[in-house]
C-alpha cells in the first residue's frame, strides 16, 4: 500500500527525534513544509478541510512525545502574545495567510517588564517558522480561513498542569506586560 503524505511526514521524524539541536529543528521543518504539500485529494487533508476544526489532534507520539495539531481560524482571529515554556513550536500554513508578531521582553527601571515589537510578517501556504523555547509571537489570521498546522515537541497543556509556566501577555494602557492566566488552545 502506498504512503500518503501524512504517513511519511511522521515516518520521517521518528527515527531522528532527539533533544532539541538544530539538526532536530531543521528536519523537523523540512518534514512539516513537505506536509504543507499534500495534495488536497488525500482524505485526511480533504477531511480538514471538510470539517474546519478550531483545534484538532492530528498526531501524537507514544514514545517521542510530539506532538500535531491542526487549526482552522477565521480572518481577524488574533492570539495575543505568548511563549510556550520549554517547548518549542513550528508553525506551518497549509491554505489563508497568517500575520505573526515577534517580541522581546524589555525591563523598565522600576523592575517591571514590558514587550517591545521586533517584526512583522506573513506566513503564506507552503511557509513555517520555528519558535524556541521562551520566543514570544501572537498571531492573527489575516486571509481565511486559515489552516495551519502547529507541531510541538511535548504536550504543552500537560506541560502547563504540571506547573511548568507558559506565558501569555495582557495589554495594559498600550503596552503588553505581565502574563494572564488562561487556557491553552
Amino acid at each position: 500500500m502506498e504512503k500518503n503524505t501524512f504517513q511519511t511526514f511522521v515516518e520521517g521524524i521518528r527515527p531522528v527525534w532527539g533533544p532539541l539541536s538544530s539538526e532536530v529543528v531543521d528536519l523537523c521543518r523540512r518534514q512539516l513544509e513537505n506536509l504543507l504539500k499534500a495534495p488536497a485529494a488525500e482524505e485526511w487533508l480533504a477531511a480538514l478541510h471538510r470539517e474546519a476544526p478550531a483545534g484538532k489532534e492530528l498526531y501524537r507520539d507514544p514514545s517521542h512525545g510530539f506532538i500535531l495539531l491542526a487549526h482552522t481560524e477565521q480572518t481577524g482571529q488574533y492570539r495575543p502574545p505568548h511563549d510556550h515554556g520549554r517547548g518549542w513550536v513550528i508553525y506551518g500554513v497549509q491554505q489563508g495567510e497568517m500575520g505573526i508578531g515577534t517580541y522581546a521582553r524589555v525591563q523598565e527601571p522600576g523592575g517591571s517588564e514590558r514587550l517591545v515589537r521586533r517584526e512583522t510578517y506573513l506566513l503564506r501556504p507552503g511557509e513555517t517558522r520555528v519558535y524556541l523555547p521562551g520566543d514570544i509571537h501572537d498571531t492573527r489570521c489575516t486571509k481565511g480561513p486559515v489552516l495551519y498546522y502547529r507541531f510541538t515537541d511535548r504536550d504543552l497543556k500537560k506541560e502547563e498542569s504540571e506547573g511548568h509556566k507558559i506565558t501569555r501577555y495582557i495589554q495594559s494602557n498600550g503596552d503588553w506586560t505581565g502574563s494572564a492566566s488562561c487556557p491553552l488552545s
